[in-house]
């Protein structure tokens, strides 16, 4: 497993957000920051997100910083090209994940499926994402899928809640969570950077305790 992977499981949360304006970027980080979870997976579903991470890792050069919701070869250059430190995909794209790999590039994509994970498993990949997480059965499916195929680890996103963190984390097939619950669109529009830091604690406080 990668450096940046295993930084990502000491972490165990991700924060998965979705910038809409640039000037966002600096107040969202040093909330996510003062809450406990030094890290972004900074979406690739607004125009501005190779900007967005371009602030984040020039002004939280200490941040880990990646690139989600990438359906290209396109949007990894572009990701990269701006500093993003790790590729996410909602599903495995082998053009995506092959380019990644062949550039020594972190990537995580998608599965929901054995077929899937085979796949990534001939990629050369030991850990994926799992998405959308409740839609397919969260936890429970998790731990079927891990008992053929116990060399993998997942990073399930897509309905992870402060109610089911603990749950998710609980398995030992998690390397950790993607959760967007932290950084909520009104939370930006409204500039209320104190909820984003509360719920980053909360989710931190919830994370250390099944993980400590």
């Amino acid at each position: 497993m990668n450096a940046v992977l295993e930084k990502i499981a000491e972490l165990k949360v991700l924060p998965v957000i979705k910038i809409d304006n640039p000037a966002h970027t600096v107040p969202l980080c040093r909330a996510l920051i003062e809450g406990g979870l030094p890290a972004a997976e900074i979406t690739f579903r607004t125009a501005c997100a190779a900007e967005a991470i371009a602030i984040a890792r020039k002004e939280f050069p200490d941040m880990l910083v990646g690139a989600g919701t990438v359906l290209s070869v396109e949007q990894v250059k572009a990701a990269v090209n701006a500093g993003a430190q790790f590729i996410i995909s909602p599903g495995l794209n082998p053009e995506v994940v092959r380019y990644c790999v062949d550039n020594d590039i972190p990537v995580t994509p998608g599965v929901v499926t054995p077929t899937e994970i085979e796949l990534a498993m001939s990629l050369g990949l030991d850990v994926v994402k799992f998405f959308p997480a409740e839609a397919f059965g969260g936890v429970k499916t998790i731990k079927a899928l891990s008992a053929p195929y116990r060399m993998m680890k997942f990073i399930p996103t897509g309905g992870i809640t402060p109610d089911n963190l603990g749950d998710y984390l609980s398995c030992p097939a998690i390397l950790a969570c993607g959760g967007s619950f932290m950084v909520k669109d009104s939370f930006l529009a409204n500039g209320e950077y104190d909820k984003i830091t509360a719920l980053t604690k909360t989710a931190k406080e919830i994370a250390d305790q099944v993980r400590p």
